[in-house]
């Protein structure tokens, strides 16, 4: 951002430097037309009755099947973690711990990360939730490598029994938001994969950054 900044001051300099030197002011020359936008338009709120306002509301708070079937990854579990810090780059290996529980009556699961981040200790923490009205799976993360809180969402699909979200967060090397996706595949009860790709930081193309084997405690 400094030098960023630092550019744009001397780029901004040497235009005001080479103007005042070729031209001059023109006291009598029309005053530029300032453009004007027109106002926003807001969206028209639809009025709902009482009775179906509490109906509504009712089925958007009840957990169902998709809640139940966050609940079966309740537990304990041990991670085998594979990193790559680029897409030509060697796979650095790790252990971790996860918990996982589901919270608020059952509608979210939290889980809790604790491991190693070359050589340094990680942890980490998803709440993961079925949203009834949007009809796909809500996920957010944060750890204490950062300070930002990642959100992603997608459906699952049943048929490769697996999740596949999506979702975005920021490169705080370069500023640019980096599209990540995140696919979670069920093998059987006892062992779960977790796929991240994202933009590799020389080419920004995508690539699969980690892996993540769970195998329940």
């Amino acid at each position: 951002m400094a030098v960023f900044c630092t550019a744009a001051i001397t780029l901004i300099a040497c235009n005001s430097s080479t103007n005042s030197n070729t031209t001059t002011s023109d006291s009598s020359a029309p005053a530029a037309a300032t453009a004007t936008k027109p106002p926003a338009t807001e969206e028209k709120w639809e009025p709902v009755d009482s009775a179906t306002e509490m109906k509504a509301w009712q089925e958007y708070a009840t957990p169902g099947a998709s809640h139940e079937a966050l609940a079966k990854s309740n537990g304990s579990w041990n991670g085998e973690v594979t990193m790559w810090h680029s897409a030509d780059g060697a796979p650095m290996s790790s252990k971790a711990t996860i918990t996982n529980k589901m919270i608020l009556g059952g509608r979210y699961q939290q889980s809790n990360f604790s491991g190693n981040f070359m050589g340094m200790p990680f942890e980490g923490m998803s709440i993961v939730g079925y949203d009834n009205y949007l009809k796909k799976f809500i996920s957010t993360w944060v750890d204490n490598m950062g300070t930002g809180i990642m959100k992603m969402e997608g459906p699952w699909d049943e048929s490769s029994k697996s999740m596949t979200l999506t979702g975005s967060s920021i490169n705080p090397a370069n500023g640019k938001e980096c599209k990540m996706r995140e696919v979670y595949k069920i093998v059987d009860a006892k062992t779960e994969i977790m796929e991240m790709y994202g933009p590799d930081s020389k080419t920004g193309k995508e690539y699969k950054m980690m892996e993540i084997k769970f195998t329940r405690k």
